[in-house]
């Protein structure tokens, strides 16, 4: 029969089981301090309700951004479209308007005391000009003829600069070229001519002239 393990040294397990005891003790110091040295839990608590508050607004500012963009786009949108109906004729328009001024030189060309043939072309031009003019009328389309209103480069290109005492300085004289608006949005300028001051060299030249017919 094989003999039975001898028990260990009392000692030694008493020893054994003092150190065991101290590393536990240490653990649970060393906790305690970790413990201690973190917040209370009322301070982890309003920790917590301060970034909440704060992720809160981000979000807020976030989507009010956002709310703000979404209406930016649709009113863009809503303009687009508005201009695409409003303005989807302007090329129809833009190759229109030469037939218009055909028709217009063709009545001052055309006088009614010419013979019988020549006053029903002109009816007849009449008729077409006036049918032409309903259409841009029915689609906002206006005519540009500024003759003695103050010269406007938005809707009016000047041609000729001429010298007038008759009326005041940048005043359109006379439109070479009618021009014309889309709802408002031009299409094709008024070509005019504009009047300016007289120069003081023609105030100068007319002085002799005067002097003699006083002598006369």
């Amino acid at each position: 029969m094989s003999q039975e393990k001898e028990p260990a040294n009392p000692n030694e397990a008493e020893k054994e089981s003092i150190e065991k005891a101290d590393v536990v003790d240490e653990i649970v110091n060393q906790v305690e301090d970790d413990v201690n040295d973190e917040s209370t839990p009322e301070t982890d608590l309003q920790s917590l309700l301060d970034a909440a508050n704060k992720k809160a607004d981000e979000n807020w500012d976030q989507m009010l951004r956002t709310k703000a963009e979404m209406e930016n786009l649709r009113r863009r949108s809503r303009l687009d479209v508005e201009n695409a109906h409003k303005f989807a004729v302007e090329k129809f328009v833009t190759d229109l308007i030469p037939v218009i001024d055909s028709l217009e030189l063709g009545l001052t060309t055309v006088g009614k005391d010419d013979h019988e043939q020549l006053e029903k072309l002109h009816e007849g031009t009449e008729m077409t000009l006036k049918m032409f003019q309903d259409v841009f009328n029915k689609f906002d389309i206006e005519v540009v003829n500024p003759v003695n209103e103050s010269f406007n480069p938005e809707f009016h290109q000047a041609m000729v600069m001429q010298e007038s005492d008759e009326v005041e300085p940048n005043t359109v004289l006379m439109v070479m070229q009618k021009g014309y608006t889309l709802n408002d949005r031009l299409v094709r300028p008024a070509m005019v001519s504009v009047s300016k001051a007289k120069s003081s060299e023609s105030d100068e030249s007319s002085e002799p002239t005067q002097k003699i017919d006083e002598k006369a």
